[in-house]
């Protein structure tokens, strides 16, 4: 049995791979802050503890690793929101970066290995797919938090001998997801759109592309990652793009099938990326992923699982800066 800290308990990755933890005998320690994940997502179960915590209250964080001296840490707390993080920049630093360092420092006082969650937008607009030996080049806030973080773990790693692993996974989907958040999750939120009968609102032309991925597939790598390599980078996701248009057809079929009907809009562009998938061979070579989502039977399932939660509050966030703000957020 091993003691494993996950950050992001209540969240998509978090929530169900400490399931995964608990029903393989491992213990977990869960934190979360709930400010984007829910209470009712956080697992259960004797080898289970939660603890509610920001992860900026650097003291704490590091009680909380003197008393359980964790054999691993899983880093995927995070607030993922790329187009959102350029009037957000103090927020998303302190929950991107700030937050990540106070995790390092205890890893490398207790020797405990971090796997920590980075992401694709570290990439930026570069040609795809994304290998992960390309050069990162972030056009976000959110992108270069990710990348500074990868950069301290290798420098800590050099300089302390801090053991860990770097995953960019990318459009994650499955149940325990925050679909309520209205700047992040882009099927999460042209489901909620459509239960609450307000049109899918498409920014740009919609021939922008992403790759997406059930969260079952995940399972494994990561099992791997616990007790296998060190230093790596693994990029882990679907194979198969699709254009945000064909999602949102694929959202507004499958809301019509349960007697929800919204036509899709067309908002102005926002500055993103056009195109955004990886290359997963690495992955699929060391760490067994195997990756066989079936994007419509997954909307599918989520939407269902959408249809039977209750409609959740989350926390708006305040902009730090209006200019530039796009019309469709002043709302």
């Amino acid at each position: 049995m091993r003691t494993v800290i996950v950050t992001g308990c209540a969240g998509l990755l978090g929530s169900n791979y400490s399931r995964h933890l608990i029903s393989n005998g491992h213990h977990v320690v869960g934190i979360d802050n709930l400010s984007g994940g829910h209470k009712a997502f956080i697992p259960k179960g004797e080898n289970f503890e939660f603890v509610k915590l920001n992860l900026e209250r650097r003291k704490k964080v590091e009680e909380l690793f003197e008393e359980h001296r964790p054999d691993v840490l899983l880093h995927f707390a995070a607030y993922a929101a790329e187009g959102l993080s350029p009037f957000i920049r103090n927020y998303n630093y302190r929950n991107n970066l700030i937050c990540s360092a106070n995790l390092i420092n205890p890893c490398i006082t207790y020797g405990t290995k971090m796997i920590f969650t980075s992401s694709m937008a570290v990439y930026g607009g570069q040609e795809t797919p994304f290998t992960e030996d390309k050069q990162p080049q972030p056009i976000d806030p959110y992108g270069m938090a990710k990348y500074a973080v990868e950069c301290d773990l290798k420098m800590a790693e050099k300089q302390f001998g801090l053991r860990y692993n770097i995953v960019r996974p990318h459009n994650v989907l499955g149940i325990y997801q925050n679909i309520w958040d209205r700047y992040r999750n882009v099927i999460g939120i042209f489901i909620r759109k459509t239960l609450n009968g307000i049109p899918i609102l498409v920014y740009g032309d919609g021939e922008q592309t992403r790759a997406f991925s059930d969260i079952q597939y995940y399972m494994e790598p990561f099992d791997i990652l616990l007790t296998e390599f060190d230093g790596e980078i693994f990029n882990i996701g679907a194979d198969k793009f699709f254009t945000l248009n064909q999602v949102a057809e694929t959202v507004q079929e499958i809301g019509k099938k349960y007697g929800y009907e919204v036509p899709i809009e067309h908002g102005p562009p926002r500055h993103e990326v056009k195109h955004a998938y990886c290359n997963h061979d690495k992955a699929k070579d060391l760490l067994k992923f195997k990756d066989d989502t079936k994007l419509e039977e997954l909307i599918e399932s989520m939407f269902v699982w959408a249809m039977n939660q209750p409609n959740r509050k989350v926390k708006d966030i305040e902009y730090e800066i209006t200019d530039g703000i796009y019309e469709y957020w002043k709302n």
